[in-house]
């Protein structure tokens, strides 16, 4: 069996507003990145699709919906940071359905895990507003679909350096969900508070590690060994989705965490390891922020090494950051508050 598979949607590129950090290059770093590693031709590529409105409607609005249609339609945009094209509805829907067609595909076992590299992101996106660059919350959508599907427990993890407020609110009430988050505190979009745990039994399913700006290598990865790791070992989840935003690398412009590609890699690894010990590995990666294309590249690759059971190759360019603390009493008040 095919142990990695690949989905990406060349259409992405005409999705673009000038001089926008969401940009096509982005997507573009990446797939090169891939190909001229031999990365991708060790992986299955699985043609993405676009959502259904049945599909998006499990997480979003019609109101929403009909908003994104909207807008799409005259290219207008939906907040100063959220920007359409007449192609972006399609566009959209495609990157929606590229993480559906990779659940499928990993949850009848034709493959053990999967890289969704797509645009737009979105893990911003509410059931009710596009923001922070999102349309539709691709995640969500495809934790609902698994759970459609079947599946009794999914975890979503999250490393962007933006709070995925989005997904917060789509699952802050359902226990069959846990969702783990670091993220630059405060910053956009002002959400992912400790004491934001998930309301009436799924209390203690939403754990949200604040991280002061500057934190560097040794608390992020702190964060995840000493919180999102066990809150995963907690939940023993049958399927682990990954929210993947790269900005907070040292590198980044839009990101204040200064973490390396080698923390961003090791928080993979133990993840991925995590994934192999309660769900047979069954992971889905998809790609959210990341706005550095030299950081974007890399860290996919160190990624899909581990993905395909290798050893990942370290940045030739690592970024000169101090390696900062491990934030032993945020943490430790992070744990107290979602019972660890």
């Amino acid at each position: 069996m095919p142990r990695t598979a690949f989905v990406t949607d060349a259409t992405h590129v005409a999705h673009f507003s000038p001089g926008h950090p969401e940009r096509p290059e982005r997507l573009e770093a990446i797939v090169a990145h891939l190909e001229e590693r031999g990365l991708r031709a060790r992986m299955t590529d699985l043609p993405p699709r676009e959502a259904t409105d049945d599909e998006l409607l499990a997480v979003h609005s019609a109101a929403h919906l009909a908003t994104v249609e909207r807008a799409a339609a005259r290219g207008a945009s939906l907040d100063p940071d959220t920007y359409t094209r007449p192609e972006s509805l399609g566009i959209a829907r495609r990157s929606a359905g590229a993480l559906l067609v990779a659940v499928e595909a990993v949850l009848r076992g034709e493959v053990a895990n999967t890289f969704v590299a797509t645009r737009p992101p979105g893990h911003h996106a509410t059931p009710e507003r596009a923001m922070g660059f999102c349309l539709f919350n691709n995640v969500a959508i495809a934790a609902k679909a698994a759970l459609a599907a079947g599946v009794e427990r999914v975890a979503i993890m999250d490393w962007d350096v933006h709070h995925g407020n989005g997904t917060q609110d789509v699952f802050i009430d359902d226990a069959r969900v846990l969702y783990v988050s670091t993220h630059a505190s405060p910053f956009y979009p002002g959400s992912g508070d400790i004491v934001e745990v998930g309301t009436g039994a799924a209390r203690g399913t939403n754990v949200n590690i604040p991280l002061p700006h500057s934190t560097g290598d040794a608390g992020f990865l702190a964060a995840w060994e000493r919180v999102g790791i066990p809150a995963l070992e907690r939940h023993r989840p049958d399927l682990v989705l990954v929210s993947s935003g790269w900005d907070a690398h040292a590198r980044d412009p839009l990101g204040t965490l200064n973490v390396t590609t080698d923390a961003y890699t090791r928080v993979a690894a133990v993840v991925l390891d995590a994934a192999r010990r309660f769900c047979d590995g069954r992971v889905v990666v998809a790609l959210e922020g990341g706005y550095d294309t030299h950081a974007l590249a890399w860290c996919a690759s160190g990624l899909v090494e581990l993905l395909l059971g290798e050893t990942p190759a370290p940045d030739p360019e690592p970024a000169p950051v101090a390696s900062g603390s491990p934030l032993d009493a945020l943490i430790d008040e992070v744990r107290t508050a979602v019972g660890l």
